[in-house]
Order: structure tokens, then C-alpha cells, then sequence
């Protein structure tokens, strides 16, 4: 059974992703926090599988609780899923570089949080295919431009990241590119390594900041 924590200042909408969470087959909610401080210590007691906390929290927001649960050097990161009402926000951005492996806007239905979530617990990322791009692009023009990779990225491993940065997931960027889902993980795999980024996230961004991907 995969826990999860949830993390949104208002009941209802804890409640409702709670409802929308357990309705999905192997997942448990198993705690819920009202601010970002309540989120840090319920997570570091209960250590979930994945933590998914809303952007905009009292006390501490999701940025700051992300990148104390989930950024670089803690020593034993959870998992964390980011949760936010806008589409086009520049904390979510920052929420990325503080370590969380996606995110999610609160209209998505139960079938895609799902998918994040399982995601997010196998140490893959998933970001809502719908704002992808947008978002990535919208900050990234200003941001220094990334080193190349030590070792070129493969004709194949450059398809993958194009795709994989348009947001599609890996199931879909298979049946694109007529590969199956192990094939995919496997250049995922070589992507990060060669990239020296931690997740796909991480892998979208650099293809904006790189140039590799322009923004729609």
C-alpha cells in the first residue's frame, strides 16, 4: 500500500483530495497538515511515500517545505508532489529546483493524481501535461544557460527529451516513438545520468534552458 501525506491550509480541500486519493487502488492517506511546519514534522514522523503539499501554506510554504524534505542534501528525501491552483505560477518553478518531483494543478482528476503520485513513490516525476510547457518556458529564458552534457545525448535519448518535456508521459512517448515502456525508462536513465539531473523534472527544465525545447 503506497502512504501518502497531504498538505493544504484549507479542510475542504484536504478532504477532497483525500476522497480522491483513496479512491485510487493501492494508495492510503495517512496524514494530513494545515500549514508547511505541520507538513515538515508529520512527514519526517511518518515518512510517507509521497508528500503532496499544496504551493501556498501558512508558516511555511510549499517551496520551503519541499526543499527541507525533498532538497539537495537532506540526507533521507521524501517524495514530494506539488499541488497548485495556477497554471502559470513562479512558485511552482521554484518548488522544481527545491527538489519536488512534480506537480499538479487542483482541478486534475483522480486517474492523473494517481499517476503522479505512483510516479513520484518509484522515483520517476510527472508535471501536469497541460501547463508543461508554459510554465517551463515562461521562467527559463532568464536563467543561465546549462552546461552540456559530458557525454552527448544519442539521436534517441534527444527524441525522448524533447517528448518527455512536452509533458507526455512514459507510456506516451512509447507509443510515439513505437517503444516500449522498458525501452523508455532505460533512456530516461541514460538522459539523467548524462544531464546529471536528478529526475525528469529537472530533465524538462533543461531542455527549455538549453534550447533544446522552445516554448509554445
Amino acid at each position: 500500500m503506497m502512504r501518502v501525506l497531504v498538505a493544504d491550509d484549507q479542510e475542504p480541500v484536504r478532504a477532497g483530495l483525500r476522497m480522491l486519493l483513496e479512491s485510487q487502488p493501492g494508495i492510503d492517506v495517512v496524514g494530513e497538515a494545515a500549514d508547511g511546519v505541520a507538513a515538515v514534522q508529520l512527514a519526517r514522523r511518518l515518512r510517507p511515500d509521497v508528500a503532496l503539499l499544496d504551493i501556498r501554506m501558512p508558516r511555511l510554504d510549499g517551496i520551503e517545505a519541499t526543499a527541507l524534505l525533498a532538497g539537495a542534501g537532506v540526507p533521507d528525501p521524501v517524495a514530494v508532489v506539488v499541488i497548485t491552483t495556477f497554471d502559470l505560477d513562479e512558485y511552482v518553478h521554484a518548488a522544481l529546483r527545491a527538489g519536488a518531483k512534480g506537480f499538479l494543478l487542483k482541478d486534475a482528476g483522480p486517474h492523473l493524481v494517481g499517476e503522479a503520485v505512483r510516479a513520484a513513490a518509484s522515483g520517476d516525476a510527472l508535471i501536469s501535461p497541460k501547463i508543461t510547457a508554459r510554465l517551463i518556458a515562461e521562467f527559463t529564458p532568464a536563467s543561465p544557460r546549462p552546461r552540456s552534457p559530458v557525454v552527448p545525448l544519442t539521436q534517441r535519448e534527444e527524441q525522448v527529451l524533447a517528448l518527455l518535456a512536452s509533458g507526455l508521459t512514459n507510456d506516451e512517448i512509447g507509443e510515439r516513438l513505437f517503444l516500449s515502456r522498458g525501452t523508455i525508462k532505460t533512456h530516461i536513465g541514460g538522459i539523467l545520468t548524462k544531464l546529471g539531473v536528478r529526475n525528469r523534472v529537472e530533465a524538462a527544465m533543461w531542455a527549455y534552458e538549453s534550447g533544446r525545447v522552445r516554448g509554445r
